[in-house]
């Protein structure tokens, strides 16, 4: 499609030579000799791109620019000026214009300016398109899901932050979801079609890791037969993701600083500084601020990296995101395995809900994978969920911990298939075994061995307390009050 292109100037030689130049290059070309007429063609036609004069009749160049941006914000405009000082730049540029020509000028360096420009625009047209096509079901197919309060807010920050090239410091324990957050972002700002790269700080050995980033030089050290591009270079134009920046070395902490004030790197073995055009994002599931006060963290580099702070909460803390996101791990792992979708019975979801969740999202979503890869049945329930297990109240059977829930789930499913009859007081038996031994040692121990006021506490007779020490084995050691014999 041809390229349509507005020259505005009071000068008619500069209107002819402009034009003769752009219909040669294959533009469509409008001229205007003052601001008004280029101000009515703006408002009458689209335009690509315009290049306007500062000075004219009517309307200046500048006054031009302030409202065509109003209007029709993506246009690019290119200012000219014969007067070439700092204050006309630096003016033209704050109002939005695009790039900045004093003449008189080469046609060439023009013709350049015009196709860095209007290549520019179709690129963030392109990115504009994917992320129209993306939208929502980015986060929603990477596994970020939640209504919760504390989502909503990282909603926000990714939407305030992603259009700009800040740095941003994720902060959250194992498996909350950090790097699926600094791709949410790479993926709705501006270098959306540019490379995504990402590091582990921690699993690349420390010797190693400055080579991963920076690249090295054939002959750098043994065994570098070649030149390698390091990930910054990797990542020109693009993102790259600092995983737990926490576990970085302080030497190489210092040169990641560098690269944050200069946008430079020099490859390892190398004496050149080499430019790049990367945003940075890092992420740690430690304190950084404790590894500042440790001085195991640069005080400085912390400063940088933290433009944008996210944290991502434990997901202990955001319960109400549990159902959510069972829902949706469930429907994506039976659309992956190709099988018909199954579905969570009540108390399943209140097992899921009620689970501490360690491991957070990665756990949660791997017990769903697992237990719909493993039940034969069409509807999940507790008893496909044996690690998930309340804390408080988890029992040891055939050598695995198993919820109490679990446990009866598990026996009434076996008596109801018919494979095996329901054992009148084995549930009874085995939670009474597992709990009165800990129990009665534990208040033991708070009586200070003194068995009288460990059965009051307990509330059973001193003599059932001394039979179920004598029953359990329970050492009571010389805490044992010789008294109450």
């Amino acid at each position: 499609m041809i390229k349509r292109i507005l020259v505005a100037d009071d000068e008619e030689s500069i209107r002819f030579v402009l034009s003769k130049a752009l219909r040669k290059s294959g533009y469509s070309v409008d001229l205007a000799d003052n601001g008004g007429k280029a101000l009515e063609l703006l408002d009458s036609k689209n335009y690509d791109l315009a290049i306007l004069d500062i000075k004219m009749p009517e309307l200046s160049g500048l006054d031009i620019l302030d409202r065509v941006k109003e209007v029709n914000p993506d246009l690019l405009v290119i200012i000219m000026t014969a007067e070439a000082n700092m204050k006309n730049a630096v003016e033209a540029m704050k109002r939005g214009a695009y790039d900045y020509l004093t003449k008189p000028f080469d046609l060439e360096a023009l013709d350049a300016i015009l196709e860095r420009a209007l290549r520019a625009k179709e690129m963030t047209l392109q990115v504009e398109a994917l992320r129209e096509q993306l939208g929502d079901r980015y986060l929603l197919e990477r596994g970020i899901v939640g209504n919760s309060s504390a989502m909503s807010e990282v909603y926000k920050t990714i939407g305030k932050v992603a259009p700009s090239d800040m740095t941003v410091l994720i902060q959250g324990e194992s498996g909350t979801g950090k790097e699926l957050i600094a791709r949410a972002i790479h993926y709705n700002s501006k270098r959306l079609i540019k490379p995504f790269i990402t590091v582990n700080c921690a699993a690349i050995p420390k010797d190693l890791l400055e080579s991963e980033l920076f690249g090295h030089e054939r002959g750098a050290f043994t065994g570098a037969t070649q030149r390698k591009v390091g990930k910054f270079e990797q990542a020109d134009e693009g993102t790259i993701f600092l995983d737990e920046i926490g576990d970085m070395p302080l030497d190489l902490q210092a040169k990641i600083l560098r690269v944050l004030q200069e946008r430079e790197i020099t490859r390892v073995g190398g004496d050149k500084s080499i430019s790049v055009n990367v945003r940075i994002i890092a992420a740690t599931n430690q304190d950084i601020k404790e590894l500042v006060d440790e001085r195991r963290f640069r005080e400085d580099l912390f400063y940088r990296l933290n433009v944008i702070p996210i944290t991502l909460l434990p997901l202990r803390e955001r319960r109400d995101d549990i159902p959510l996101l069972a829902d949706h791990f469930i429907k994506s792992t039976c659309a992956e395995l190709c099988i018909s979708g199954k579905s969570f019975d009540r108390k399943a979801i209140e097992l899921l809900e009620k689970h501490s969740w360690p491991g957070n999202v990665r756990e949660l979503e791997n017990s769903i994978k697992r237990a719909v890869i493993l039940s034969p049945d069409p509807v999940l329930t507790v008893g496909d969920f044996p690690d998930a297990a309340n804390e408080k109240c988890s029992l040891s059977k055939d050598g695995k911990e198993y919820s109490l829930e679990a446990i009866v789930d598990m026996k009434l499913r076996a008596s109801l298939c018919g494979v095996a009859k329901m054992e009148h007081g084995d549930i009874y038996d085995m939670v009474i075994a597992q709990v009165e031994r800990p129990l009665i040692s534990f208040v033991l121990e708070q009586a200070k061995g003194n068995q009288l006021r460990a059965a009051d506490i307990l509330g059973i007779n001193r003599n059932t307390l001394r039979k179920k020490i004598r029953e359990l084995g329970i050492e009571t050691g010389k805490r044992e009050n010789k008294k109450s014999r």
